[in-house]
C-alpha cells in the first residue's frame, strides 16, 4: 500500500460519524446496508450521510452495489486489511 493511500484512509476514519459508519458496516458484513438503513441506525440525515459515504468510498474503505432502486454500502475489508498490514510491515522482522 502506498503511503498517500494510507493517509487518505486514516483521515477518512478520523471523524466520529465516518468511524461509526465504517464500524456499523463491518458488523453487517458481508451484505452491507442500504443508505436509508445506515441513516436510520446512526441518526445521520441523508445529505450529511452522502458526504461521509463519499469520503469513505474515495478512501477505498467502502464498496457499493446497486440492489434494484437502492444503493447498498459495505466495508471493504481487504482495504482495511491492507491498511493494517501497511502499518505493521516493518514490525517484528
Amino acid at each position: 500500500m502506498d503511503q498517500d493511500i494510507a493517509i487518505e484512509a486514516f483521515a477518512a476514519l478520523a471523524q466520529d460519524s465516518r468511524l461509526a459508519i465504517f464500524r456499523l458496516l463491518v458488523r453487517e458484513e458481508p451484505n452491507g446496508l442500504p443508505v436509508g438503513e445506515i441513516s436510520r441506525r446512526l441518526s445521520i440525515v441523508p445529505s450529511t450521510l452522502s458526504g461521509h459515504l463519499g469520503v469513505l468510498k474515495r478512501a477505498r474503505l467502502l464498496k457499493s452495489t446497486r440492489h434494484q432502486r437502492e444503493i447498498h454500502y459495505a466495508a471493504n475489508l481487504k482495504a482495511m486489511s491492507d491498511l493494517v498490514r501497511f502499518m505493521l510491515e516493518d514490525c517484528c522482522d
